[in-house]
């Protein structure tokens, strides 16, 4: 089994949308060993973004994900299970993202896209470190 992780937003949790989201991966067969709702602080969203520090739009994204509480999963499934998660995502942009998608379903505007996953194993382990470090 492989892991990732999953963080429903801040703006899908306003919005009411935790099941709906969660729903889709269960559907998928995938399986949440592990979740908290948690409004995340600066430092920890500093160490999840880090590889955005410097960029412009790395300040925003900060001040989004601790605006507000934050469903944080792991999900396990099958080998690749990251990638199931990011197709299941759909694009980071909205607009690009195909129906069928979540974010395609049911987002607007990329700064605010309801849903993160790790984008490889090595993201996945990093974030799982971050977010649940007794997992491993």
């Amino acid at each position: 089994m492989e892991r990732t992780l999953v963080i429903v937003k801040p703006d899908a949790v306003e919005r009411g949308l935790i099941g709906a989201i969660l729903s889709r991966l269960e559907a998928k067969q995938l399986r949440l060993t592990a979740s908290e709702l948690r409004t995340i602080d600066v430092a920890t969203a500093e160490r999840h973004y880090a590889e955005h520090e410097g960029k412009p739009f790395y300040a925003n994204l900060v001040a989004f994900i601790t605006r507000g509480p934050s469903l944080v999963c792991v999900v396990e499934g099958p080998k690749e299970t990251w990638k199931v998660v990011r197709n299941l995502m759909g694009a980071t942009d909205p607009k690009e993202a195909a129906p069928g998608t979540i974010r395609g379903d049911m987002a607007i505007n990329m700064a605010e896209n309801l849903i993160h996953g790790s984008d490889s194993p090595e993201s996945a382990q990093r974030e799982i470190e971050i977010f649940f470090p007794d997992l491993a």
